[in-house]
């Protein structure tokens, strides 16, 4: 082959391969521009502070192949600014830990808490017990926001309940008082009925725990778990509802007795173990296991009929309130969602009332959302606004006009939650504060 024909068939090698690279280049480059442009609107609206578990990010490790972008489920989480991977979007995270699994080169670690912000969680041993013998610790509470985690953990915890309750005697108390039925309280209480333990579960909302509360078709599960007396939550990514449901049906399929609507008031350690007042009953309880997440008790208004039964702190299903008024009280992203996800359902008249007067601390997607339902006339906004008291039907908003009456079949009040730290502490547990730490 002569030098000319050689040439040529190098050309002809080449410049599909340099379109393939210039390709590749101007697709890198636009997705690194959206990256950076996520994390501006995180920085200028305040949102850079993860909530929970979230990956840290080893710089000197990390090679930007964006495989931990790629595998995140909630899809804007991560990004690559200057070809690393970065947390650009931090308030999205809820700790699926799909990244730190993806990464091949080990630069990805789940950490709590921040340099800026710490997170308190209780000090637990091996066995996941307390500085107070017979208490535990499992789940969202101790820090473990992964779904399968707190899963397994609720099965283990059971395990160290028996150990700890081997060669004590018996009692007529409850062998384990469960306190909580998010994911690690509903596993350890399967795994207590499994084992024959005298046992009961109580849930101060619904079933679910913290889940409940997540945005609709929010992806909560991307790997398998095994749950006692029922079996293999398959892999796959799991959304909200699907989980809640399959929840339910477990609860239903296994007989499991849990006692919703019912809050621990305080615990009081006695001879055979602890009496534990809560706000219906009275228990006494050789072991406890909270599993109560992190959400605590939800903060209330301090008005006039905020005790009625119409009166809730969280919105689990916006079809039941199909064709109703509702008020949503609050002015963050939990609010918003709500007002935002009631007013899609149809013949349902909602507004959302909040004593600021911007949503400043809402995500920007929200507050542009809510705009959008509030000019298409789907949503009523009252900002700078106080609820003073709720009635049967209706409730009293003082607004810069003055008071006024908005109809309401139900009120959901969305302010925010009184952490349970003072709860431990009165207990006795001690806490430890993460600033961007491994939780072991």
């Amino acid at each position: 082959m002569t030098s000319d024909g050689s040439s040529l068939l190098v050309l002809l090698y080449l410049i599909p391969l340099g379109l393939a690279l210039a390709g590749y280049t101007a697709s890198r480059r636009r997705t690194e521009q959206r990256s950076v442009e996520t994390l501006r609107a995180a920085v200028a609206a305040n949102l850079t502070e993860p909530a929970s578990l979230h990956p840290a990010i080893n710089q000197n490790r990390c090679l930007g192949c964006g495989a931990c972008v790629t595998a995140c489920p909630e899809g804007d989480v991560l990004g690559l600014v200057r070809g690393k991977a970065v947390l650009v979007n931090p308030t999205h995270c809820i700790g699926h830990g799909a990244c730190e699994t993806a990464c091949p080169f080990d630069a990805i670690t789940l950490v709590l808490g921040t340099e800026q912000r710490g997170v308190e969680i209780p000090r637990v041993g091996p066995d996941f017990q307390t500085a107070v013998p017979g208490v535990f610790v499992a789940g969202e509470l101790g820090g473990m926001g992964l779904i399968r985690n707190a899963v397994e953990q609720g099965r283990q915890v059971i395990e160290s309940v028996i150990a700890s309750l081997e060669g004590s005697g018996e009692s007529e108390a409850l062998d384990v008082l469960i306190v909580g039925a998010g994911p690690a309280g509903l596993s350890a209480s399967l795994a207590a009925k499994e084992k024959g333990l005298r046992c009961a579960t109580i849930e101060q909302e619904t079933l679910g725990g913290t889940v409940a509360h997540y945005p609709r078709g929010k992806i909560v599960m991307t790997s398998a778990c095994t749950l006692p007396l029922f079996g293999t939550i398959p892999t796959g990514e799991i959304s909200k509802e699907s989980l809640l449901e399959l929840f339910t049906t477990v609860v239903r399929r296994t007989g499991l007795d849990v006692r919703y609507q019912e809050r621990v008031e305080s615990v009081a350690r006695v001879p055979s173990g602890f009496q534990v007042k809560t706000s219906h009953s009275s228990q006494l309880a050789r072991t406890l296991v909270l599993a109560i997440g992190r959400r605590g008790t939800p903060m209330k208004l301090g008005v006039p009929g905020e005790d009625a039964p119409h009166v809730v702190y969280g919105l689990v299903d916006p079809e039941q309130y199909r064709g109703h008024s509702v008020l949503v009280v609050g002015g963050g992203d939990s609010a918003l969602e709500a007002g935002l996800s009631l007013a899609g359902e149809a013949g349902t008249s909602v507004a959302l009332s909040y004593r600021g007067d911007a949503f400043s601390r809402a995500k920007a997607a929200n507050r542009a959302r809510v705009e959008a339902a509030a000019a298409a006339g789907r949503l009523r906004v009252l900002l700078g606004s106080t609820v003073t008291e709720i009635r049967p039907g209706a409730s009293l908003v003082k607004t810069a006009s003055g008071i006024e009456e908005i109809a309401s079949d139900t009120v959901i009040v969305c302010v925010g939650g009184v952490l349970p730290t003072a709860f431990l502490h009165a207990i006795g547990i001690e806490t430890e504060t993460k600033h961007g730490t491994p939780l072991h």
